[in-house]
């Protein structure tokens, strides 16, 4: 078992017995994401399957909190931002624009990209490096500007 799904389970355990709701119903969500790509693909997810699972799934927070922020629904925008909140404990601290953009330069030289042909490589090496650290669309902007430069 990773321990991602270890610690859920642990977490989901003590959310239990302090009956806390809120956080109980949002682990539940994360372990049965995480089951439902295990049957789909029939085999056990890695860990960093498992950490893009919860990457996806705060970003799913993330955008339903803009959605009902725009339509004046602050009650189910106050649940999404309280579910993404524990969503985030679970995942890596997000790098800063400094880092990104330090990552993104390095990634570049080492690639050896200099125009903006080469941007499917650049971004398929700082997928793998970056992934559930950094936001892609931020990362994306950051080469884009890189080369096109």
């Amino acid at each position: 078992m990773s321990t991602i799904k270890a610690r859920l389970t642990a977490d989901m355990k003590l959310a239990m017995k302090s009956r806390e709701k809120s956080r109980l119903t949002t682990i539940r969500m994360l372990i049965a994401a995480i089951k439902q790509r295990e049957i789909d693909e029939r085999r056990e997810v890695s860990e960093d399957e498992a950490m893009a699972i919860l990457t996806k799934q705060a970003k799913q927070r993330r955008e339903s909190i803009a959605q009902y922020e725009s339509a004046g629904r602050d009650d189910l925008k106050s649940v999404e931002e309280a579910e993404l909140a524990i969503i985030e404990t679970y995942l890596p601290q997000p790098l800063s624009p400094e880092e990104i953009e330090a990552a993104v330069a390095e990634i570049i030289a080492a690639e050896q990209a200099t125009d903006m042909s080469q941007m499917g490589a650049v971004m398929k090496t700082a997928r793998e490096r970056l992934a559930g650290r950094a936001d892609m669309a931020a990362v994306s902007q950051a080469v884009r500007s890189r080369l096109s430069a």
